[in-house]
């Protein structure tokens, strides 16, 4: 039987398709955003002693209460958000289900879901899977940055608007957005009665003195905010996929009844690894943060003296170039060149985007690799 035709334009994704070409070419690797180094000892060291010890059954559906425990306990020391770890969290299989889970749940067929474009991925494909329409927000050019269109953040609101999903730090832009920003985005969802759903999962990989600011720390917010983050990026373990999120109890719920029949449950022996991370090795993810951000200044240099327009980042492990300077306009055909071409596998940022135009052109390199695999990126990059 062929794909259901709401699900046929996801049938592949951009990472996988640059990530073949280049172990075909033998690329350095700087299109999808994972780490080469692993977390915390401590942490590597937790999940062999649950594995060993026996906690490789089936875990709570919810998540096992330690980790629940941890992940209530960062936020209110973090951010002052106080969330009940028995109704008001929920962990996940990654961030991605997390996302799944809380669109799903909480989108009509036909409502409506507002995203900041360009838009990581799954959410596009979620959307479609709720059987929701999606309405795009774009970021716009910003001296060397990007900043939120609040005009067009208002028009987006409609009656038929079930969510807003926010992505800040925001991939694949590196963009922290402004407390303005975040004020707008709250006024219209308290205005429009509207749920908010929050990717945060950067939150701890801001660079430059920057902090990440919850929406759900807003006046009104913590209501109608449902916020997730995960271990993936912030203790360097993407292959764990153990993610949560946080929120009321009715939102919490909504993307419970979802999850329990995606995968119910999933990543036993690593969540009171994770857990332990919470608990104490914030001191790590502050050196893990200070180290992405002179690896984001390596490769921004390398990219420069390649020829390329380079965009500022904010946070995360992307940055943003333009080909454009080197002569080159098509950012798609550009980065499936480019494995072969020099060695090097990027990913176009046009991909992200249901209007493509304004970033047909513009190219995202990861930079959380060891600076060694920076350097010989940078030194294949020279040759164009």
């Amino acid at each position: 039987m062929p794909t259901v035709t709401r699900l046929r334009p996801f049938t592949a994704t951009i990472f996988a398709e640059m990530s073949a070409l280049a172990v075909t070419h033998d690329a350095v690797n700087l299109g999808q955003g994972f780490p080469d180094t692993d977390g915390p000892t401590s942490m590597l060291a937790a999940a062999c002693a649950a594995i060993n010890g026996g906690d490789n059954q089936y875990p709570p559906g919810i998540g096992v209460p330690r980790l629940r425990r941890a992940v209530a306990e960062h936020q209110r020391a973090h951010y002052g958000l106080d969330y009940d770890p028995d109704t008001e969290v929920l962990i996940t299989v990654g961030a991605t289900e997390a996302i799944a889970g809380a669109i799903v749940g909480l989108t009509e067929p036909g409502a409506e879901v507002i995203m900041v474009e360009p838009y990581y991925d799954s959410y596009a494909a979620t959307v479609a899977m709720a059987g929701g329409v999606r309405r795009t927000v774009p970021l716009r050019p910003d001296g060397d940055g990007f900043r939120l269109d609040r005009d067009a953040l208002a028009a987006a609101f409609t009656p038929r608007t079930a969510l807003v999903l926010v992505n800040s730090p925001h991939n694949p832009t590196g963009t922290v957005l402004h407390d303005d920003d975040l004020a707008e985005i709250a006024r219209l969802c308290l205005e429009h009665d509207v749920v908010a759903v929050t990717d945060e999962v950067y939150e701890h990989l801001v660079f430059d003195g920057r902090t990440h600011t919850p929406l759900a720390t807003l006046p009104g917010m913590r209501e109608r905010t449902l916020r997730i983050s995960s271990a993936a990026k912030t203790f360097n373990c993407t292959g764990w996929k153990v993610g949560w999120l946080s929120g009321p109890a009715e939102l919490v719920a909504a993307a419970r009844a979802v999850k329990q029949f995606m995968t119910y449950v999933g990543s036993g022996p690593f969540q009171p690894a994770v857990a332990h991370a919470l608990e104490s090795e914030m001191d790590w993810v502050a050196g893990s943060a200070q180290s992405l951000q002179a690896k984001r200044d390596l490769l921004s240099a390398a990219l420069s003296d390649a020829g390329f327009g380079v965009h500022r980042s904010e946070a995360t492990y992307f940055v943003c170039a333009d080909p454009r300077p080197l002569g080159i306009t098509d950012g798609e055909a550009f980065c499936r060149s480019l494995p072969e071409r020099i060695g090097v596998a990027a990913v176009p940022v046009s991909v992200f985007a249901d209007d493509k135009e304004p970033w047909r052109h513009m190219v995202r390199f990861a930079f959380s690799k060891r600076d060694e695999v920076i350097a010989e990126a940078a030194q294949r990059l020279r040759r164009l």
